[in-house]
């Protein structure tokens, strides 16, 4: 029997790293991915393939595609993709750390590690700003029917798709605002994570709420704070069955319905986008024979 990567729906661990990984041209990526299926159990280690590595596998995914590089009303969104995504959980940062050179060692003759970020649970699920995030997020069933394809589609069933974005808070833009605006631009009063009633409509809350949209856009977010140096923000992680409802929240945020821009652009902005398909776990192995491995 195949199921999610149980990581995807468990809680937040308190410490993570985010690997993203480029391919090697001229290599056997099926061997090297032989040898990461043992070190990836779907709850400490989630995987994610990028379309660019089933398309070098000659092999096709439904429903997975590169992250789509589109602006609208002068907002810029980045698009970064990867051949392959990790997502290490734990709880000692040093731990998390040696697990990452491990892996890292293991694939280097057949894949680049470009990209590393350390994130950690702040405030109990807070932002760095101190707004709560991810209040909407659905729960039990409903986060599974959000999160995971469906058993009527066997091809895919149990699998996921995951939006992977690191948006670089600019702090100083932030803390100039006054309280009020602070709140106007979340969309809800930071200590009580209360919704305001007269936010206006560039508020991240009118413009990212999941019911209203048709069909309804509900994500399982799964985001986590990060810091490095002085420089931090959020690793915006949002799971689906499939791109559909991500997108949609992203063309409204970007003002391409209605020429309103999310208000959280006023400070901060995304510094990669990228696209990945968690496969469905198999014998306590990721089930990787849709890339023919």
């Amino acid at each position: 029997m195949s199921g999610p990567q149980s990581g995807i729906l468990a809680p937040l661990p308190p410490a993570a790293r985010y690997l993203s990984f480029s391919l090697l041209q001229g290599t056997d990526a099926r061997t090297a991915l032989r040898r990461l299926a043992a070190e990836v159990d779907g709850e400490r280690c989630v995987l994610g393939i990028g379309a660019t590595l089933a398309n070098a596998l000659g092999r096709h995914v439904e429903g997975l595609t590169t992250f789509p590089n589109f602006s609208a009303a002068g907002v810029e969104l980045p698009a970064t993709p990867a051949a392959l995504w990790l997502w290490l959980r734990g709880e000692d940062r040093a731990a998390l750390l040696q697990r990452e050179r491990h892996i890292a060692a293991l694939l280097a003759d057949t894949f680049v590690l470009e990209h590393s970020l350390e994130a950690f649970v702040h405030g109990g699920g807070r932002d760095l700003t101190g707004y709560e995030d991810g209040t909407e997020n659905p729960q039990g069933d409903a986060a599974v029917a959000a999160a995971i394809v469906a058993e009527d589609e066997p091809t895919l069933a149990g699998s996921s798709f995951v939006a992977v974005q690191q948006w670089l808070h600019d702090f100083k833009r932030f803390e100039a605002m006054p309280k009020s605006m602070q709140d106007n631009v979340i969309g809800r009063e930071r200590e009580s994570n209360e919704e305001l009633d007269d936010a206006p409509d560039c508020a991240h809350v009118k413009r990212t709420a999941q019911e209203s949209f048709s069909p309804e856009a509900f994500v399982l977010r799964r985001s986590m704070a990060w810091i490095e140096g002085d420089r931090g923000g959020l690793q915006f992680v949002a799971f689906g069955a499939s791109f559909a409802a991500f997108e949609a929240q992203l063309r409204r945020m970007c003002g391409a319905e209605d020429g309103i821009v999310d208000g959280l652009f006023r400070f901060t902005r995304p510094l990669t986008g990228a696209y990945f398909w968690c496969p469905p776990m198999r014998a306590g192995a990721p089930d990787l024979r849709l890339l023919g491995v």
